[in-house]
């Protein structure tokens, strides 16, 4: 079920990804060509998902056009990390298995690829197929997801500046709740949205999202310590070198998993009043944390 789950989605986002981007052929073809480089590199389309779950959770079924907002959010989440890859920042030649849109295309286009997907995100949302009143919810829960007050950027600062010093607990949650979980959480919460979920399906689906996006970042930095290159499909290790904020550098391997597994619980807990519906959002949550890659 959880495999179909995770096949169908991936499907359902390439599909909208391939219909919404402009063609590589598309005047000016080289940024066109960066952008689709990165955005189908092959990734999981995770966020697409939870998005469409939370979407069906609370609707009963799979709201038309939900897509469309897994699509923005997966162009969000590759712009991101176009950026995070490049020299001023985390420095990388290896993203999903392949070289970095810097490394193909020079950091020029990749900076302008990356402002691009989140442009293009944004056209996306303006256009979604659903009541003005949700539509406009949405694009405040997503822009805040990604904003520098607890969201996205804000968290890549905190972490950029936490580097070769030892941060305390607190300034290491802040980092992961805003780098990694605010856009998770916006993912859930605006699906939920979209689908016209109440205000507590609603607070539900934000609290499943703030557990289970924190709990993601700790496994990520589990997998950085114990997967090679070729399994995690960026290089290894780079957290260690170049003395990131991370779980394991502080508490250790063990007390990382025993955090990442109390921190299940906790998502798991925040769905059980909506019923047997949360089934599988619960199984995806499941999945991230006992993932390998």
């Amino acid at each position: 079920m959880l495999k179909q789950t995770l096949e169908e989605g991936r499907k359902l986002a390439d599909a909208a990804l391939e219909r919404l981007l402009p063609p590589a052929e598309q005047r000016p073809t080289s940024i066109h060509a960066a952008m689709r480089h990165s955005v189908f590199a092959g990734g999981k389309r995770i966020r697409p998902i939870l998005c469409m779950e939370a979407g069906r959770d609370v609707s009963g079924n799979l709201p038309a056009g939900i897509e469309e907002l897994g699509a923005g959010l997966e162009m969000l989440h590759t712009y991101s990390l176009i950026h995070d890859d490049l020299p001023a920042l985390d420095n990388d030649d290896l993203r999903r298995g392949r070289p970095t849109c810097h490394k193909v295309f020079g950091e020029a286009i990749a900076i302008l690829a990356g402002d691009a997907l989140q442009t293009q995100a944004y056209e996306v949302f303006a256009g979604l197929r659903c009541p003005a009143e949700a539509r406009v919810k949405i694009i405040e829960e997503i822009a805040k997801g990604t904003g520098t007050v607890n969201g996205m950027i804000g968290g890549q600062v905190v972490d950029l500046e936490a580097e070769r010093i030892k941060p305390d607990a607190g300034t290491l949650e802040y980092i992961h709740r805003s780098k990694t979980a605010a856009l998770i959480t916006a993912s859930l919460v605006s699906g939920g949205i979209y689908g016209g979920g109440s205000p507590e399906q609603i607070r539900s689906l934000r609290d499943f999202g703030q557990a289970i996006g924190l709990a993601f970042q700790i496994v990520d930095d589990i997998l950085d310590l114990t997967q090679s290159s070729e399994q995690l499909g960026k290089t290894a290790g780079k957290d260690v070198a170049s003395e990131k904020a991370t779980y394991p550098a502080l508490f250790g391997l063990d007390e990382s998993r025993r955090k990442a597994a109390i921190l299940l619980d906790s998502a798991n807990r925040a769905l059980d009043g909506v019923g047997a519906s949360a089934n599988v959002l619960k199984g995806l949550g499941r999945f991230l944390i006992e993932r390998q890659n």
